[in-house]
């Protein structure tokens, strides 16, 4: 299984995406986060990704993880495991990188139709302040076929 982080940083009825210009997911808003390096974990690779992908600086004691996301894809492709975090506050400028460009958004309106898929299902009960588990699973053209969320007290 891969692993991966993803922090949402949210600002009163704002939240931060970053719009991924080149990889895996070019062309579609989300939040900021990637692969855990050898000898990291998960909470040092979602600070490190943060500040990679935004330019911005946040403390340990300033990300909660919120969310647990496992996704399967067809037969032979490795699974993956996503660990969401809520960043509360941070330091340092917001600045366009060679990978995302950070933009504010109401959470009210998001660009539901430029993100993944699944993203409609599951980021709501993250804005609602509700820690949850899901799963997806995908078919070979990348449609979700089944999925299940959790949400924990």
């Amino acid at each position: 299984m891969k692993v991966f982080t993803l922090v949402l940083v949210l600002k009163k009825s704002q939240i931060l995406l970053g719009l991924k210009k080149r990889g895996l997911g070019v062309g579609k808003w989300n939040g900021f986060g990637g692969k855990i390096e050898s000898r990291e974990t998960v909470i040092q690779a979602a600070i490190r990704e943060l500040q990679e992908e935004s330019g911005i600086l946040v403390e340990e004691s300033n990300l909660t993880e919120r969310g647990i996301i496992t996704m399967d894809f067809p037969k032979g492709e490795i699974p993956f495991k996503v660990h969401v975090f809520h960043c509360s506050d941070y330091k340092g400028e917001i600045m366009e990188t060679e990978e995302m460009k950070p933009q504010w958004f109401d959470v009210q309106h998001l660009p539901y139709d430029l993100m993944w898929s699944e993203a409609r299902i599951w980021y709501p009960v993250f804005l609602s302040g509700t820690s949850f588990h899901a799963s997806f699973s995908y078919n070979a053209a990348g449609d979700i076929i089944k999925h299940t969320i959790t949400q924990k007290p």
